[in-house]
C-alpha cells in the first residue's frame, strides 16, 4: 500500500477507519495481536498517527491495550454479548417507540421502502447486513436523541466482533425479516407499545440465535 494522504479529516482518523474495516472483514481477527510497526510500514506512516488511531478503536471497544503487550482485537465473551444486546434492546426498543408516537406519515414511508428493501435483499448476505443496519440506524434518527443514536452506533461496532453473528444461523435472515414486518406493522399502526415489543423481541430473538 502506498503512502497515506492527509484528507481534510486527521490522518489518525483515516488510520482508525482502515484498521476498523480490517477488523470487521476479520483480516485482524478478534484476540490477535496488531503488529504496530508492520501497519506503520503498510501505510507509509510513523507510529504516532498509528498510536492515536489504536486509541479511537480503543475508546469504541474494538482494540484493547495491553501494559507491556500493545494493542490487541477485543474478543467478545457470551457475557459481552449479552450485555450488549440487553443495552441495544433497552435503547433501540425506546427508539421505536418515539418513533410510532412521533414519525410523520413520510418518515414512516420512507422506513416501509427500507424495509422493501430488505426484503429484496435475502438471497445476498452481505447487502442484507448493510440495509438490515441501515433500517435500525435510520428508525435510531428519526427518534431524534443523538445521544442514544451515538451510543447504539458504537454497540453495533463492538457487535461485530462476535464470531457467530446471529444473520449467519440458518434460517435467522427468514426469522429476522418476520420480526421486521412485526416492527413495520407496529409503527403503521402507530402503537409505541407494541411496537417496543417486537423491537425487544426482535432482539430476544437475535441473542438467541448469536450464542
Amino acid at each position: 500500500m502506498s503512502a497515506l494522504t492527509l484528507t481534510p479529516r486527521a490522518l489518525y482518523e483515516e488510520v482508525a477507519e482502515l484498521l476498523r474495516q480490517r477488523i470487521f472483514r476479520r483480516e485482524l481477527e478478534p484476540g490477535s495481536w496488531i503488529d504496530e510497526l508492520k501497519i506503520a510500514e503498510e501505510f507509509g506512516i510513523s507510529r504516532t498517527p498509528l498510536r492515536e488511531a489504536l486509541k479511537v478503536l480503543a475508546a469504541e471497544g474494538l482494540v484493547t491495550m495491553k501494559v507491556r503487550r500493545g494493542a490487541y482485537v477485543t474478543e467478545m465473551s457470551e457475557k459481552d454479548l449479552r450485555d450488549v444486546y440487553h443495552l441495544l434492546s433497552l435503547l433501540e426498543s425506546d427508539a421505536a417507540g418515539v418513533v410510532a408516537r412521533t414519525a410523520t406519515d413520510e418518515e414512516l414511508r420512507a422506513l416501509k421502502d427500507l424495509h422493501a428493501e430488505l426484503e429484496a435483499a435475502t438471497s445476498e448476505r452481505d447487502r442484507f447486513f448493510a440495509v438490515n443496519e441501515r433500517f435500525h440506524m435510520q428508525l435510531l434518527e428519526l427518534s431524534r436523541n443523538r445521544w442514544r443514536s451515538q451510543m447504539v452506533a458504537d454497540l453495533r461496532k463492538v457487535m461485530k466482533l462476535n464470531r457467530h453473528n446471529s444473520l449467519l444461523k440458518q434460517g435467522r435472515i427468514e426469522d429476522s425479516l418476520a420480526e421486521h414486518r412485526a416492527i413495520m406493522a407496529a409503527l403503521q399502526a402507530r402503537d409505541a407499545d407494541a411496537t417496543v415489543r417486537a423491537m425487544q423481541e426482535h432482539f430476544a430473538q437475535g441473542l438467541e440465535a448469536a450464542t
